[in-house]
């Protein structure tokens, strides 16, 4: 081997160990990782940011935004109450969420099922009070699985399907791969749904803020209007979207006539509820029952074409709000802003909220035009909390941005544009339809993420730039040949899982394909199981959450470590072998 080889592997080598032993942030390996390999010179200078501008990167750094536009339209809580109103056992919402993600998988590109599927993972785990990572690496892995069963469903599928055209004269059919890719799934989602626990339960590493703003008791106020989904419904019926979250403490009804929200009380129009919890509890069920906050026409009404956004803010002691209420204030006449809540420790209100007397030290849910309400908190003499996302009182944009993701979908699947192409698309249309507020567009493609595989796409192709991967195929070959066909088989599959993270599952199929096909030539048998075997293990890197967009889709948002990833994907790329390996020799027999 040369010199440049041989630092080319012991730099890949070292950054896994570092990987591995999680002491540093995966970004920082990554990058440090790049600069050494430019030091060293198996990373040329003009290709040390070629990263930035992969296909790979847009991919991922779309979907996350997308994923996110969803979740906030609100439009997956309404499938979770339809689907699975009262499933909370959190095995069963596994088992749910993996199984439609291997489905979806099979028919649209795998990232795009995954990423319409997350923001009900969240959904779930927040029904059941879990971390979301119990989910999101099952499905991750599902979605992999799931991909490999269809021809149109992942990269390598397609790149052997060519390859089997050029050899024998016809290529792999849409179903050819089913057989196959579904034994395997099967028995992988049952794997996924008992043995989920060997990943330690994690909590995304950038929510630490967020979490620290732990405010559960926000009381708010809504008005049953003509539309609304609950009208001659009870009040617990009414509760159930909240999952708990958030309860009715009080009925106003016509007259003022206040009535006891008992659980069984029906709503009639014209009901004011006032409610009290969580605030993303709160905008679940506003949004979910089509419910009106109180004095929400008026700031929508007279904000014009600006943003309307919410900010959680303090009442100081400079404020002159302490002793009045935001009726005898004239708050929105005098300032267009709108209040949506009130949270004050240790007391309980069932006040009308406009008439609820603040206090120094309430926590208050503002409504306005976005770019206005830091001058006007400074009026007020109000303190704004620590910024994060919140849905309550923000707009919603309902069915647009899963309409969008779908369209990118069905553009990817049927070859229209490629797939970086859609979703960037899908990308931009979220934020130009304002699926997301632009002030949370960079918070969730979450930076290192991108950062890490930007940086690591340089060093890991200096594996192939420096030769290392044709002294790896040709000792292969020899390998190979002195070896039963089903030894040749686990040979070439487990090779193509291990080289996958280092040059993504396309490159590993260019690479491992040529071997796998002139290996059947040379020995007399027929391809198909050789090439199978390669597209297997390329599209099943479970192992690393480098080797396949899905894996690192679901890295930041989950809190993984480098290191969790093979708890749980060794096992299943064990189980993945033991099966396909019987399965291709079964239904492509290569004699």
């Amino acid at each position: 081997m040369t010199m440049p080889q041989i630092l080319a592997i012991s730099i890949i080598v070292g950054m896994m160990a570092v990987f591995v032993w999680g002491r540093f942030r995966y970004d920082i390996v990554a990058a440090t990782a790049l600069l050494v390999s430019l030091v060293a010179g198996t990373v040329p200078f003009n290709r040390a940011f070629s990263g930035f501008s992969d296909d790979i990167v847009i991919i991922v750094g779309s979907a996350l935004l997308v994923s996110s536009a969803v979740a906030r339209s609100g439009i997956m809580e309404v499938a979770i109450q339809r689907l699975a109103p009262n499933l909370r056992n959190v095995q069963g919402q596994l088992i749910l969420l993996v199984g439609i993600v291997t489905v979806m998988s099979a028919i649209v590109k795998n990232i795009g099922a995954l990423a319409i599927m997350m923001p009900i993972a969240f959904q779930f785990a927040r029904r059941s009070n879990v971390s979301a990572s119990v989910f999101l690496m099952p499905m991750a892995f599902g979605s992999l699985l799931g991909g490999s069963m269809t021809l149109v469903g992942t990269s390598p599928n397609i790149i052997v399907s060519r390859m089997r055209e050029e050899i024998v004269g016809e290529p792999f059919g849409m179903f050819d791969f089913t057989a196959v890719g579904a034994t395997y799934s099967i028995l992988g989602v049952l794997f996924l749904a008992f043995f989920y626990w060997l990943v330690p339960v994690r909590t995304r590493a950038s929510a630490s803020m967020q979490d620290a703003i732990d405010i559960k008791d926000y009381v708010s106020e809504a008005r049953v209007v003509s539309d609304s989904t609950i009208v001659g419904k009870t009040v617990g019926d009414l509760v159930k979207l909240a999952d708990g979250h958030a309860m009715v403490t009080s009925i106003i009804r016509s007259k003022g006539q206040r009535v006891t929200p008992l659980p069984d009380l029906v709503l009639r129009e014209g009901d004011i509820v006032i409610l009290e919890g969580e605030a993303d509890a709160l905008s679940r069920l506003v949004n979910q029952g089509k419910l009106k906050f109180s004095g929400d026409e008026r700031v929508m009404r007279d904000a014009g074409p600006v943003e309307i956004g919410a900010v959680e803010a303090v009442i100081s002691e400079s404020s002159f709000l302490i002793g009045l209420s935001a009726e005898r204030l004239g708050l929105h006449d005098r300032f267009n802003v709108n209040l949506l809540g009130v949270s004050r420790k240790g007391e309980r209100i069932t006040d009308r909220l406009g008439q609820v007397k603040l206090r120094l030290g309430d926590v208050i849910v503002l409504q306005g035009n976005r770019q206005a309400l830091p001058e006007i908190l400074r009026e007020l003499g109000c303190l704004p909390l620590a910024e994060r996302s919140m849905t309550l009182g923000s707009a919603r944009r309902g069915l647009i941005p899963l309409f969008i993701l779908l369209g990118a979908m069905v553009a990817t699947a049927t070859g229209l544009v490629p797939v970086s192409i859609a979703f960037f698309s899908a990308a931009v249309l979220s934020v130009l339809f304002k699926g997301i507020p632009t002030r949370e567009i960079y918070a969730s493609i979450d930076g290192p993420i991108l950062v890490m595989l930007a940086t690591l796409i340089p060093v890991s192709d200096s594996l192939r730039s420096t030769g290392v991967t044709d002294i790896i195929s040709t000792h292969l070959a020899s390998i190979a040949q002195t070896m039963p066909v089903w030894g040749s088989l686990t040979l070439i599959l487990v090779t193509a899982m291990a080289v996958t993270p280092f040059l993504n599952n396309a490159a590993t199929v260019l690479v491992m394909a040529p071997i796998a096909a002139g290996f059947a030539a040379g020995l007399g048998y027929r391809p198909e199981a050789f090439l199978m075997a390669v597209a297997i293990g390329a599209a099943c890197d479970f192992l690393t959450p480098i080797g396949h967009q899905c894996n690192t889709l679901v890295m930041g948002p989950g809190g993984y470590k480098f290191s969790d990833y093979p708890r749980l994907g060794f096992p299943l790329s064990v189980l993945v072998v033991a099966v396909s390996v019987p399965m291709l020799q079964f239904f492509w027999p290569v004699s």
